[in-house]
């Protein structure tokens, strides 16, 4: 029975998603962002509140937040290297493994733009809600995980860079360089031919 009424009464864990806009898509599959925006209304009508993050921050760190896909326990995909309050929101810096094979699935989804969501899961310790508008303010939340999704809840915060390795930034810059031969090739053998 006490079991019982503790479940009922104690906060349930949660989400909010937040897209992501994927700059540069990295082989290496580190990628940068925020994971949620303070002040900003959520299409659940939740705003995270400046500091909301700072004890949970203070006593796992970023290696004690999960990187997961779509909030399933059973699919961890990388680690959040940083995870850090700034005067926007939550700051991510965050690595795919690419050993595991539904994060080079979730690579390759990034890359082509089909996944660009990051969600917070956490429990709201604290919070005030507005009688009028109906909105919850979160001044304190126990931040477990955050995930890639495909349908994000916080449609203003986004991922702002994948960092690109060395190589495939060499790749990309030789590639740039082989397009511009052959269009400077077909300007001139074209010229040519008009020519005659």
């Amino acid at each position: 029975m006490t079991s019982c009424l503790l479940r009922a009464v104690r906060p349930a864990r949660e989400t909010k998603r937040a897209p992501l806009a994927l700059a540069n898509v990295d082989a290496s599959g580190v990628f940068e962002g925020y994971a949620s925006l303070f002040g900003v209304v959520d299409l659940g009508r939740d705003m995270v509140m400046p500091g909301a993050f700072r004890e949970s921050l203070a006593r796992r760190g970023a290696t004690g937040v999960k990187l997961l896909w779509q909030h399933k326990a059973s699919e961890p995909i990388g680690a959040w290297l940083s995870i850090e309050e700034d005067v926007r929101g939550l700051r991510v810096t965050g690595r795919l493994n690419l050993a595991v094979a539904k994060a080079r699935e979730v690579l390759a989804l990034m890359r082509d733009g089909a996944v660009d969501g990051l969600s917070i899961g956490f429990r709201a310790d604290r919070f005030q809600r507005d009688g009028v508008s109906g909105v919850r303010r979160l001044t304190k939340i126990d931040l477990w995980e955050i995930s890639l999704v495909t349908f994000p809840m916080l449609p203003q915060a986004r991922v702002t860079t994948l960092k690109r390795s060395p190589v495939e930034h060499l790749r990309a810059r030789w590639n740039a360089a082989a397009r511009a031969c052959e269009r400077s090739f077909k300007r001139g053998a074209m010229g040519r031919i008009a020519k005659r």
